[in-house]
């Protein structure tokens, strides 16, 4: 976190800078205005993409767009290319894109999509964390490669004022620590602790983590139910849809679940769904419909 009263142009200046983004080419300003086709492998850099004014030609798994993104809406017409990690190759191809986006998760497939069209990658999730302000730097140096600083500059500003705007929101209430999940089944969570998105938003807003465990690369760690127990009592727990069809009904029937703390206070609640390895869109959601909740619950 950048301290100061410098202001909103020193932090972007310091954040284009502060990460070393994977070195692939760009396009050109002629192909920038002629609306080059960009496909996305990654959810994340695709709502980037239009949040920048750009919609993309082709996005992996746009068919399950409305289960994890939700928002931004997909515009109609975007070509589902297949699985992140296995593209169908051949219509990739018969697009002819532009630029390919992909993530290091996806990086053993560079070479392949090399062969298609040039590769561009962003590093949003790596081992020293933060991943909000990565994005940041992402969205700084997406638009620089195609000619939309502008849109990026104003697109970040209203990010920061949205986060502040929740957090004076919030400021004078009493809010517990949040502990926040998607369920796997009745017995196991996915928890989001140090390294998520969600920590990242969290800390912008004045909000605690009750989760202060370890977590892996992704910023979450998957617990066993009774592992709630051991967190702090007065916690408020936040799911997020989608929760598979008989976790609540089964849990409702745990006395291990009906017994904790949280439960029994009816700190229980369950949020739209939220792209949890997104990027700022993402982050923007998240925090917005987390305050919006926690004003509901809170005094």
């Amino acid at each position: 976190m950048i301290e100061g009263t410098s202001g909103s142009a020193t932090r972007r200046s310091f954040l284009a800078g502060s990460f070393a983004l994977a070195a692939a080419p760009g396009i050109s300003a002629a192909s920038a205005r002629a609306a080059p086709r960009i496909v996305s492998l990654d959810y994340g850099l695709a709502t980037t993409l239009l949040a920048l004014g750009v919609v993309p030609a082709g996005v992996a798994a746009a068919a399950d767009w409305d289960l994890w993104v939700v928002e931004p809406e997909l515009p109609r017409g975007i070509v589902d290319v297949g699985a992140d990690q296995e593209p169908n190759l051949e219509l990739l191809a018969a697009m002819r894109p532009d630029l390919i986006l992909i993530t290091p998760y996806l990086e053993a497939s560079r070479s392949v999509l090399e062969r298609i069209a040039p590769v561009l990658s962003f590093a949003i999730y790596a081992d020293e964390g933060e991943p909000l302000r990565r994005a940041e730097a992402a969205t700084l140096d997406l638009a620089r490669r195609l000619g939309r600083e502008d849109a990026a500059e104003a697109f970040l500003a209203a990010a920061d004022d949205a986060f502040s705007g929740c957090a004076r929101r919030l400021a004078s209430r009493a809010i517990p620590p949040v502990a926040l999940v998607n369920f796997m089944d009745d017995r196991h969570a996915r928890i989001y602790g140090r390294q998520s998105l969600y920590q990242d938003v969290l800390e912008r807003i004045g909000v605690a983590n009750a989760w202060t465990g370890a977590t892996n690369y992704w910023g979450f760690q998957t617990i066993g139910i009774e592992e709630l127990g051991r967190l702090d009592p007065e916690l408020r727990l936040i799911s997020f849809e989608p929760v598979p069809p008989d976790t609540a009904p089964t849990l409702a029937r745990s006395p291990l679940w009906t017994s904790l703390p949280f439960v029994q206070a009816g700190r229980v609640s369950t949020l739209p769904g939220v792209l949890m390895f997104g990027m700022v869109p993402s982050a923007l959601r998240f925090g917005g419909l987390l305050t919006a909740h926690l004003e509901s619950v809170s005094p």
